[in-house]
């Protein structure tokens, strides 16, 4: 059972279409009592750094969320401001981001950006794995996956580094630190690449 956090700052409905096709049961959690006997978690976002912190805490589900996931070592995937709140800080707001991987999240050096329109970051993109692990399992070396996004996530490990992509230099769009990841990309906007990742997360 994959459980979903909504907080108001995700696309919940593209989650639950993906689950739905692959035939795999999924649940929505706006509140503590929707978190009982999660087992695996996605925290989705879209939007500003501050907003997502602000709005995860009002849904009063954030230290349930940090039990579940620190003390547990329940796998939990976040994807997009949903792996940016994961890290430290953001020069995008002033918050505390959950500090579930050591990292900050940076903006994008437009000077270093060949294309016409810098930011965002938009569209179809590669993303390259830096190491064997499951939530790439079945997909080619270069799959793409679609962007959104001006701010990218900076890890203080190496080790918590899964894959990168290149824009304006190399990034990270995947990271990974013991049971917990983050997706810089949108798997639930990227057709059939989108809907492997999202059912490898669901068999870790």
């Amino acid at each position: 059972m994959i459980t979903i956090i909504n907080y108001g700052v995700g696309n919940i409905n593209a989650f639950l279409n993906v689950y739905k096709r692959v035939n795999f049961p999924v649940k929505i959690a706006k509140n503590l009592q929707d978190l009982k006997d999660a087992k695996k978690l996605i925290l989705p976002g879209v939007g500003h750094f501050d907003h997502a912190m602000s709005e995860l805490i009002k849904s009063g589900m954030r230290e349930k969320l940090d039990e579940l996931v620190l003390e547990k070592k329940i796998p939990v995937i976040g994807i997009c401001v949903g792996m940016q709140i994961m890290g430290n800080n953001s020069d995008e707001g002033t918050m505390q981001g959950l500090g579930w991987i050591d990292a900050s999240v940076k903006k994008f050096d437009e000077s270093k950006i060949n294309q016409v329109t810098r930011l965002p970051h938009m569209g179809w993109n590669n993303v390259y794995p830096l190491r064997d692990n499951l939530l790439f399992k079945s997909l080619e070396k270069n799959a793409i996956f679609y962007f959104l996004h001006s701010y990218f996530f900076l890890c203080n490990n190496n080790s918590d580094i899964l894959a990168n992509t290149e824009y304006g230099g190399l990034f990270t769009s995947a990271a990974n630190h013991e049971n917990i990841y983050g997706i810089q990309f949108h798997p639930e906007k990227s057709h059939s690449y989108g809907e492997i990742l999202l059912h490898n997360f669901a068999k870790l």
